[in-house]
């Protein structure tokens, strides 16, 4: 824009009209500060094909942009992109050290990273090195390795063959899906391998690929599996036993561990009042200890019969009791029971207007079989009820009635429910088996104690920490493109920015935890809380509202660039991450070549 300034500014430029041009920096510098320290532009280049006539930014730089762009946004729309970096130009260029310019970013050119990014042949690679390098540079531990999948709903065309398709699904079974598969690192909650299937494929077939991926990338002997009833699958843990490595996972109440279930309960039912079981401890917030479980194992040989005979390995079966489970429980059977009772009483209403009546017994008994069915509170409500009989004398045929005229009499039929009775003994027995559950596990008691396998299988929260993000910062739902490699090198692309973020927070709270410091300021509802586990987000929301001013006079020429200055707790938080505040600073560094 042109304005006119004041005499004194005048005097002061010796010009009277000038060209202002402010931008947003906002995290985009830190983002990408922190993408280039992660080496995501040098690999991305190394791994993706270019073209001998291709000219403009390289791919690396084009995604690193784009990914700054989607974290900043929430959006990963294509076609707002252009618009984007248009308004962005001079910070982009100092930052990247190249000439950015907005057709860099067209629908297209980012269409074609997409197609190059959902190939295994360039993706996998890219996975490994970046795992190789973040480890390496970070100095992660790579023990542990969790594994879970997930879907993500989308208003598309099902065709046979396809990505999306309909499946079970707990967001929108109404609508078709994909399944994202993922392996991540413990304890960061990084992913350090993701395939995008179709949303209609079981879960359990897809753990051995993404294991064989994971080996093959961390080339280490020994590694943890962890993950839910589904990695229980007995191929699944063969495998890893045949790989030399270990796995946790709970148990599944199907098959013949449902009937192995009552026994190995009542046995620690029987422990649990001879005061045998073993105590399961954790920290809390205020440094105390609190008991969260108790248990007891057992060691067993475990068989699968193979094409080249049987296959067979000792393992451990951890049988647990939680308190909290076993009042979320009871809490459950409450709310069933309650919800069975007014259902019950409602199938048997007061005689009126519109209030259907139950004639036939059978049909009542029927009735409340599907409402204890529903409510899964069979055998242990006792219910009564009468048959209720009205007789009504009518004369035959119209006309007025006299002694000698014939009678008819219609029996009416209802039947009430007087009463329901709780059997306290049944569910007093039941409430004693709440809160137990089977985990398995190969690891060695040296290795995984009974006390670690539970509070390790706890923390199976920092796995799904990468969905919440896929689907809340990065906003992957809905998707907003159609084809089968569109929508794959997408997620692959966003699981890249669940990355950024992820090591941005590990960094940022080793280093604050290990100089017993804390950040103030990072929550608005709270100006005076420090923290020393500032999450991601909110790390990036800090840095809102630093924009960059340049003055130009009217031939082009720059006269003067302006940054907001950085308050301590961003200088503070630049330095803990390992990235100097020249990297904000460097914007005001003017250029001369316009």
């Amino acid at each position: 824009m042109i304005i006119h300034l004041s005499e004194q500014v005048q005097k002061r430029l010796g010009k009277t009209e000038l060209v202002i041009i402010t931008e947003r920096v906002d995290d985009v510098a830190l983002l990408l500060g922190q993408m280039m320290k992660m080496g995501l532009p040098e690999i991305l280049d190394n791994h993706l094909p270019k073209h001998w006539k291709q000219r403009g930014l390289s791919w690396g730089w084009t995604a690193v942009i784009w990914l700054a762009y989607i974290l900043t946004e929430g959006d990963h729309r294509k076609v707002a992109v252009e618009t984007y970096v248009t308004g962005m130009t001079h910070t982009l260029s100092q930052l990247s050290g190249h000439t950015i310019r907005a057709l860099d970013f067209s629908d297209d050119r980012l269409a074609h990273l997409l197609s190059h990014l959902s190939k295994a042949t360039y993706w996998h690679p890219i996975e490994q090195a970046l795992n190789e390098r973040s480890i390496t540079v970070h100095d992660l531990p790579t023990e542990v390795i969790r594994c879970d999948a997930t879907t993500v709903s989308g208003s598309h065309d099902v065709v046979e063959g396809g990505l999306v398709q309909f499946g079970h699904s707990k967001d929108d079974p109404n609508r078709p899906q994909i399944k994202i598969m993922t392996g991540a690192l413990d304890p960061l909650g990084m992913p350090l391998a993701t395939d995008v299937l179709s949303g209609e494929r079981a879960d359990d077939g897809l753990y051995t690929a993404i294991i064989d991926r994971l080996q093959r990338g961390l080339t280490k002997p020994g590694l943890l599996f962890v993950g839910d009833c589904k990695m229980s699958a007995l191929e699944i843990r063969a495998h890893l036993a045949s790989q030399q490595h270990a796995y946790l996972s709970p148990l599944p109440l199907t098959g013949t561990t449902a009937e192995q279930m009552t026994t190995w309960i009542s046995q620690g039912v029987a422990q649990a009042k001879a005061g045998e079981l073993q105590a399961i401890v954790s920290i809390n917030d205020k440094d105390e200890e609190v008991l969260v479980a108790q248990g007891y194992e057992f060691e067993r040989v475990c068989r699968m019969q193979e094409a080249k005979g049987q296959r067979q390995w000792p393992e451990r079966i951890l049988v647990i009791h939680s308190p909290a489970h076993a009042e979320q429980q009871a809490s459950g059977l409450e709310k069933r029971l309650a919800n069975a009772e007014t259902k019950i009483h409602a199938l048997t209403p007061a005689k009126g207007r519109g209030k259907r009546q139950i004639t036939e017994e059978a049909n009542l008994l029927e009735a409340i079989h599907k409402v204890l069915k529903a409510q899964r509170v069979e055998g242990l409500l006792m219910i009564a009820y009468v048959k209720q009989t009205e007789r009504h004398t009518h004369y035959v045929g119209r006309g007025r009635g006299s002694a000698k005229r014939d009678k008819r009499v219609i029996e009416q039929v209802r039947y009430q429910i007087t009463s329901i009775t709780r059997h306290d003994g049944p569910i007093a027995a039941l409430k004693a088996r709440f809160g137990w559950k089977a985990f398995v596990t190969n690891a060695t008691k040296q290795r995984l104690s009974l006390s670690d396998a539970v509070l390790c299988y706890r923390h199976e929260y920092r796995i799904e920490r990468i969905f919440h993000r896929l689907k809340s910062r990065l906003q992957i739902a809905p998707l907003f493109v159609k084809r089968d490699d569109q929508i794959q090198g997408l997620t692959y692309l966003l699981t890249l920015g669940v990355r950024v973020l992820t090591v941005m927070e590990f960094t940022l709270r080793r280093s604050l935890q290990r100089d017993h410091a804390k950040l103030p300021g990072l929550h608005q509802e709270n100006r005076h809380k420090c923290t020393d586990k500032p999450t991601a987000e909110r790390v990036l929301k800090a840095f809102s509202k630093v924009s960059l001013t340049i003055i130009k006079d009217v031939a082009g020429r720059e006269m003067s660039r302006w940054l907001t200055p950085l308050s301590s707790v961003q200088q503070d938080i630049l330095q803990r991450l390992g990235l100097e505040a020249s990297l904000y600073r460097q914007l005001e560094i003017q250029n001369t070549g316009n």
